[in-house]
């Protein structure tokens, strides 16, 4: 195994020169170590000419998980530059916002995403389409540089590398910094707990503008001489033909991701590859197991919040539905977010169903060392994440008296879907144009399987007598920033919207209530219209007994009825 140390990513980029291993995959390419070094000191030099003097170091990629993308993040490590990560399911002026925000002045793209820039207004932003010609003819130049030779400014441990998107309760998104030294450093730790050898290949499948793709899956390939190989997109009917044929030894999975691959059908030769270990978040237990049963590859459950301020991992013998105890160096609690007192042990019946959630659950908190950077431009969310001394991840969890940590939700307006980190006001600005609106708010509902979904309750304004489904379908596709993550799974009418007393929308209530009626889910939803958008179905109807029924079971049957 390689020694993993090293001050700065650019060091590691560094050591790829003169070594002509494969060290880059994608189908039809393969490209040495030593020819990812090249590329990536063609790019960094082509970048120290291209941004303005002056100008923040900065710029985007909007790409899939392309060749381009391992290459520029090499090159941006080399020249001292930072990469902001550009989400291609944003949409219009949100989208724009995202790259204007990292003040960029260069964003890398592909042909395939322009029309996404079409009508956008990016001042000073100069557009490298990385597929055409007249790209091929701009980094010809360059193709001599060596690693090191051009730099925007000194490199070191402290020098920004990724500015990564993170939503919260502010509404737009927020840019989480990474520096080198964190980013080295996190890629050498996972290399030292899971053993990474130079014959390995890491399968890069989820989006590489998400910080499991880069942090726990590029980053330790890099440290510990791995191989990379990459899929443009995920895709569970070609994962297990993609990790057969890089002969991919690791991967990195969030969300649904696993939920997916146990969908597809069963084939004889499920356990016919070379893929030993999975790393990521939300599988949850009940499908790790099923996934080890199945393709005899083990998955290592872990908890980080995007900007590094808390980790947990999963290790032999945490219970099933916990994710772990605290990780190395972190002192970890559960506590009320208004006084920062701890919260109760959790009590759990036989079943592994918690009975005192109003004492136990509560926000974690790191109140020991953490190596969270900061945002970008964004004092007052710093500020927040910090108070006190301490890191607030804001999610909520519940502590075991053996100090097994629990998932229980997402904190304030927060949404996980599909491992895309959402803010409610954002969504609530957009279902706020519907006519038939008189007031909106949207919170997370659990997904049976991992993260949320979205919930969104809807009051119709006077003189409407009755919710509008297939106008509201409409409603929603006519949206253009209504990103391919935000349409709501389920609608709940009311007559009006509950508030505070300082009328402020009671989201308290809403997100105790879930879909409902208080404790309704198991006993009926009240009075109040639900409507669901059923997966692989058309447009919304109405949520009935048997959908309840059926909705149940999966919570059941994926251990997580804990969460209603």
């Amino acid at each position: 195994m390689r020694n993993a140390d090293a001050g700065t990513v650019a060091e590691l980029v560094q050591r790829q020169w003169g070594d002509h291993r494969v060290g880059l995959r994608d189908h039809g390419l393969a490209l040495s170590h030593h020819q990812v070094a090249a590329g990536a000191a063609a790019r960094a030099a082509l970048l120290v000419d291209l941004v303005p003097r002056g100008a923040e170091p900065h710029f985007g990629v909007l790409l899939d998980n392309a060749p381009e993308f391992p290459l520029w993040l090499s090159a941006a490590a080399l020249a001292g530059a930072a990469v902001a990560g550009i989400n291609p399911t944003r949409r219009g002026p949100e989208l724009a916002r995202d790259i204007l925000h990292t003040d960029c002045r260069v964003l890398v793209t592909e042909r395939a995403h322009l029309p996404l820039l079409d009508g956008l207004d990016l001042p000073g932003v100069r557009v490298l389409v990385t597929d055409t010609d007249a790209y091929a003819e701009l980094l010809a130049p360059y193709a001599a540089a060596e690693p090191g030779e051009a730099t925007l400014g000194p490199v070191g441990p402290g020098s920004r590398l990724l500015l990564y998107f993170t939503s919260g309760s502010t509404g737009a998104p927020k840019a989480a910094i990474c520096s080198q030294g964190r980013l080295a450093a996190a890629g050498a730790s996972l290399v030292k707990h899971f053993g990474v050898r130079e014959d390995d290949v890491h399968y890069i499948c989820m989006p590489m503008f998400h910080g499991n793709a880069v942090i726990a899956d590029w980053a330790p390939a890099l440290a510990g001489g791995a191989g990379v190989a990459l899929s443009r997109r995920f895709s569970a009917s070609g994962f297990l033909d993609d990790v057969r044929t890089y002969r991919a030894t690791y991967f990195t999975y969030v969300g649904r991701a696993v939920q997916y691959l146990l969908a597809t059908p069963e084939r004889h030769d499920d356990r016919s590859h070379c893929l030993r270990l999975g790393f990521g978040t939300e599988a949850g237990a009940v499908d790790a197991a099923r996934f080890e049963a199945r393709f005899g590859t083990r998955l290592v459950e872990g908890y980080g919040s995007s900007e590094g301020g808390a980790a947990i991992q999963r290790t032999p013998g945490t219970p099933a539905g916990a994710i772990g105890r605290a990780g190395p160096g972190d002192d970890l609690a559960v506590v009320d977010p208004g006084t920062g007192e701890e919260r109760a042990p959790a009590v759990l019946d036989p079943g592994g169903r918690l009975v005192n959630g109003a004492e136990a659950i509560g926000e974690l908190v790191n109140r020991g060392r953490s190596p969270f950077e900061g945002y970008w431009r964004h004092p007052a969310a710093d500020a927040a994440r910090t108070r006190g001394g301490w890191y607030w991840t804001g999610d909520l969890f519940f502590r075991d008296a053996e100090g097994f940590l629990y998932f229980a939700g997402r904190g304030d307006d927060r949404l996980r879907v599909d491992s895309e980190n959402l803010a409610a006001a954002m969504i609530e600005n957009i279902l706020a144009r519907w006519p038939d609106a008189a007031g909106v708010a949207v919170y997370a509902v659990p997904d049976p399987v991992a993260g949320d979904q979205v919930m969104a309750a809807l009051a119709l304004r006077e003189g409407v007598s009755a919710f509008d489904a297939a106008g509201f379908s409409e409603f929603l596709a006519a949206q253009a920033d209504l990103g391919t993550k935000m349409a709501p799974r389920f609608v709940r009418v009311l007559r009006q919207l509950p508030v505070t007393a300082t009328n402020k929308i009671h989201r308290v209530a809403l997100r105790r209530e879930g879909f409902g009626g208080g404790a309704a889910f198991h006993e009926g939803f009240g009075a109040d219209e639900v409507w669901w958008a059923e997966p692989g179905g058309s447009g919304y109807r109405p949520l009935t007994g048997a959908d309840r029924a059926a909705l149940l079971t999966e919570y059941r049957e994926h251990g997580r009825e804990n969460q209603l």
